[in-house]
């Protein structure tokens, strides 16, 4: 290679380094997409500490209950959809692929499962709401169904990126696993 003020090596124009400088692309994808798991793990922990809150408050009676209402059976499943993102955060520090997995099969078992349960558990309780106007359960004034739909639409919406990207992570991760393989 050429120095600064020195002569060049034969045969070289000095421009042959750039490949070398360029990072490989799964390599770059996989920086991307744990980034963007990341803020979908922070989103879904900001959701489980809203329930985790409505459930306390609901259960220890620290507000009246025309303010909170109890919690739907669907909240107390949801619960343990934290062990998924947490088995997600420690798959990232060493491209744990086991971990990776873990993590996208028990969000489908401890995430969505209890938020396709909860959709049809509160579908009764809305149709009531929106055909006759009638709510029996208010959180802060607003009908705990509709503000429990939001939260129901909101969550699917995460775990189904979540799952996404983990599934393009994943991939990324085998076709870096391949290539150290083939050398």
């Amino acid at each position: 290679m050429a120095s600064r003020g020195g002569p060049r090596a034969a045969g070289t124009d000095g421009s042959d380094f750039q490949h070398r400088e360029r990072v490989a692309s799964h390599y770059q994808m996989s920086v991307t997409l744990k980034s963007e798991i990341k803020k979908l793990i922070y989103t879904h922990v900001c959701i489980w500490l809203l329930l985790l809150a409505q459930m306390c408050v609901g259960h220890l009676k620290l507000l009246p209950h025309d303010q909170v209402a109890m919690p739907y059976q669907w909240e107390y499943p949801y619960l343990l959809s934290i062990l998924p993102s947490l088995l997600g955060l420690l798959s990232f520090p060493r491209n744990n692929i086991s971990y990776l997995v873990l993590s996208m099969i028990s969000t489908g078992l401890f995430s969505v499962a209890p938020l396709i349960y909860g959709a049809m558990e509160m579908f009764p309780m809305a149709q009531q709401l929106y055909r006759h106007g009638k709510a029996y359960r208010f959180i802060f004034g607003f009908s705990a169904v509709s503000v429990m739909y939001l939260v129901v639409v909101v969550a699917a919406q995460v775990h189904g990126w979540q799952l996404y990207y983990s599934k393009k992570l994943l991939d990324s991760w085998f076709t870096s696993t391949q290539e150290k393989k083939k050398k």
